[in-house]
């Protein structure tokens, strides 16, 4: 509930008149107590204005406002709220409208997820049921969502190639939720969070039972299967030895193709031995 504020004027209408243009609201919206009538005096000396107090009447907008109007204020920022309290949904929707929101969204919306946070406190103090609150500015929520989105297909792709799990930054609940959702219907990946708040985060990871075969195999030398831990088995001298000594200390993918390349090489000079 608002707090009391004390108005003066001539009369208890002119008092009326100040406290409505200082909560810039209309009668409906506002309560107020007569603490002392205006009085002329004798002969007009020693007159008294009239003095009120007056408060906004309880409602979700009013709540909201005033609560954002001051934190614009002490922020110094020039912006507004607009909101919408759905009664039937339970729900309170604040847009905010002002040039230069990104000092209000802050690095990946931390600020305005505080704010909002801030904000559901104060609507819900007073209030007989919770509403669900969602502050937003900019349309910063639906463009983080579709950022998110497109992370955790990126993201499973790497798994799905990797065959490795993966774990996400830390993320709120609401951002967490559209990790798992975006990912619900995947085939061949499943997501979990995993510790505690704030520093909970997403584990993207394949499905157990989920055998990916990959076709690294089949290269521009042909279809031959090199397996690696019989290849393996030559050591640094052999492998020079049989393939030519400036192999030096390379990869394993890369003594696989040199070696196919050279076998293929000779197999191509043999046959173009026998058509002579």
């Amino acid at each position: 509930m608002e707090d009391w504020k004390e108005f003066t004027g001539k009369t208890v209408d002119e008092a009326l008149t100040e406290a409505l243009l200082s909560f810039q609201t209309t009668s409906e919206k506002m309560e107020y107590e007569v603490i002392e009538k205006e009085s002329k005096g004798l002969l007009g000396m020693f007159s008294k204005p009239a003095k009120i107090r007056a408060r906004l009447k309880f409602s979700i907008d009013g709540v909201a406002k005033n609560f954002l109007d001051k934190v614009f204020k002490a922020m110094g920022i020039d912006a507004t709220a607009e909101v919408s309290y759905n009664k039937d949904g339970e729900n309170v929707d604040i847009n905010i409208v002002g040039d230069d929101m990104g000092v209000l969204i802050g690095k990946r919306g931390q600020t305005l997820d505080s704010l909002q946070y801030l904000t559901s406190l104060v609507i819900n103090k007073n209030n007989e049921g919770y509403l669900k609150v969602k502050l937003d500015t900019e349309n910063y929520r639906e463009r983080r969502k579709d950022t998110l989105e497109n992370l955790a297909k990126n993201i499973a792709s790497k798994v799905k190639r990797t065959h490795k799990p993966v774990s996400l930054e830390p993320m709120n609940p609401y951002e967490r939720r559209i990790i798992h959702s975006a990912l619900q219907n995947d085939k061949y990946v499943e997501t979990h969070s995993e510790g505690e708040e704030p520093f909970r985060k997403v584990v993207i990871s394949l499905k157990k039972g989920v055998n990916l075969h990959s076709n690294n195999n089949n290269n521009r030398f042909g279809n031959k299967d090199y397996n690696k831990k019989v290849f393996n088995k030559d050591s640094k001298k052999e492998f020079q030895k049989k393939y030519g000594g400036n192999t030096k200390d390379y990869s394993t993918d890369y003594k696989k193709d040199y070696a196919a390349y050279l076998e293929a090489k000779a197999a191509a000079k043999e046959a173009d031995a026998n058509k002579e």
